[in-house]
């Protein structure tokens, strides 16, 4: 009797440390104001300089159509009944301006070098969105085997 009392004891003070340490929140989301974001630290080289160019991309992008990262990107590809709230040439000018934002961001960070900055801008307000979604991860993989 005395161990399952000690058990219920020991169990009792668990989920009350739990508790105390936000175990009621766990596995909300938050939604993060993409106006003020910042890019996390990922480390150095390509792959992690590139991460953070689509991280800022999409917070600037956000944050012009005023919403969230989340919602943006389930208006980029709508599927399983989600419709976006922008038309497509709202959403190709937010991603527009937002990717050409990043870059900025990049090139003051050191992520981008200063000579390919501006071919970046160029490619970001002129390529067709869908080859920057579609082809931007191949991007990554073209661009490390040249810097290898």
């Amino acid at each position: 009797m005395k161990v399952v009392a000690a058990l219920f004891a020991a169990a009792a003070v668990l989920i009350a440390v739990e508790l105390g340490m936000g175990a009621r929140s766990f596995g909300e989301t938050r939604s993060v104001n993409p106006c003020t974001a910042e890019s996390p630290d990922l480390g150095g080289g390509l792959d992690a300089a590139l991460q953070r160019i689509v991280l800022d991309g999409l917070n600037g992008a956000a944050c012009e159509l005023h919403t969230t990262r989340e919602e943006l990107v389930l208006s980029l590809r709508p599927s399983g009944g989600h419709r976006p709230r922008w038309d497509s040439e709202t959403i190709q000018r937010a991603v527009r301006a937002g990717l050409v934002r990043a870059i900025d961001k990049a090139e003051g960070r050191g992520d981008v070098p200063g000579f390919l900055a501006p071919v970046l801008r160029e490619t970001a307000r002129d390529a067709p969105l869908a080859f920057l979604i579609n082809e931007g991860s191949r991007l990554s993989d073209v661009l490390g085997e040249l810097f290898r």
